[in-house]
């Protein structure tokens, strides 16, 4: 069986086990990290021979510690990378070139029809009836995007929002919301199968799904990290959120949005900041939070994008797979059955 993990912000970490009577055997670790002493390499092979398949990540750590020498210096990766890849390896798990990826990348469309194109094309994949997909976004409109558990009344200002044309939408994912206008965002989902993120965790794989637009922003000379749980980040404040769900049929639908501009004022007049959440950051305003791509990149939007979707391309590959008549179908019939309802959008009030 094999395995691999690259560490975001680290190295590749690769494992050859076999397993023998439920237990992990001839175990081969591997990489382009770094390793001090050399003998630590085999440390950790030996430290994992002889754990049960059934072994939890928290124990294959606690056996990869106590085998290394006092003296061991791992630089690019952990113990914990280690396991994760040692659950790859045992569950399976694909990798980004092992499957044909599929762009959509199509004009703007309405904050409802987006809520249902995310659950139709999450279904499709975890079907097979389509390739994991990568999605960029084009908003029609103005809208606030609640997070599927929050509360409409204390995260948004209705008659602000009613008053300046901005529409209310609930998507299907946790998290926070977002508050969006035509071109001051890039928005984008993956819809992929549950294999590429086999034996990861939820909190693993939010790094794991985002390194690629990290090291894309980093080529374009940002100074930029992934912010646990789910943020992208640099010195000037929050670039983006990520927020995710496992589907039903398996599959992983995870999205991103990322502030280009940001309009500060309306963002205050729609949107309820708690003070705490305000406090706990140490700035007096949500929009003081925010560190858009334009003035960190001083590239227009459609810039930022194209490379955004080149950078995916010379990693993974990219073909065109733009949504399908029926995919179209499914989802306008999903505004109306689900996400246009009140039943919806005030599920939490």
């Amino acid at each position: 069986m094999h395995g691999e993990l690259k560490v975001p912000g680290g190295k590749l970490v690769v494992v050859d086990l076999e397993v023998v009577d439920g237990r992990l055997s001839d175990v081969r670790l591997s990489g382009d990290f770094f390793l001090e002493p050399d003998e630590a390499l085999e440390a950790i092979n030996a430290s994992l021979v002889g754990a049960p398949v059934s072994a939890e990540p928290e124990e294959l750590v606690r056996r990869i510690r106590g085998g290394l020498p006092e003296d061991a210096r791992l630089v690019g990766f952990s113990a914990e990378s280690v396991a994760t890849a040692v659950r790859r390896a045992l569950s399976r798990a694909s990798g980004w070139g092992d499957h044909e990826w599929e762009l959509v990348c199509e004009g703007p469309r309405s904050p409802l029809m987006h809520m249902a194109l995310d659950e139709v094309l999450a279904e499709e994949v975890g079907a097979g009836r389509r390739g994991p997909t990568l999605r960029l976004w084009e908003w029609s409109s103005a809208a606030v995007i609640l997070g599927g558990f929050q509360s409409v009344r204390n995260e948004v200002d209705l008659d602000a929002a009613a008053r300046l044309g901005v529409e209310v939408v609930r998507r299907v994912t946790g998290g926070g919301a977002m508050f969006v206008e035509p071109g001051n965002t890039v928005t984008y989902s993956l819809y992929a199968p549950p294999s590429l993120v086999a034996g990861m965790s939820v909190a693993e794989s939010y790094p794991f799904l985002d390194d690629w637009v990290l090291g894309v922003l980093r080529d374009l000379g940002l100074e930029v990290w992934y912010q646990p749980l789910n943020d992208i980040a640099s010195g000037g404040g929050k670039i983006g959120g990520a927020a995710q769900k496992r589907m039903a049929s398996g599959a992983v639908l995870h999205h991103v949005t990322m502030s280009y501009s940001i309009d500060g004022a309306k963002l205050g007049e729609v949107l309820r900041v708690g003070r705490e959440k305000l406090s706990a950051k140490g700035v007096a305003s949500a929009a003081k939070r925010v560190d858009p791509l334009a003035r960190q990149t001083g590239l227009a939007r459609e810039v930022v994008i194209e490379r955004l979707i080149e950078g995916f391309r010379s990693r993974f590959g990219l073909v065109e797979g733009p949504v399908s008549a029926v995919e179209e179908s499914r989802a306008r019939a999903l505004v109306e059955s689900k996400f246009a309802t009140d039943a919806w959008l005030w599920r939490v009030r």
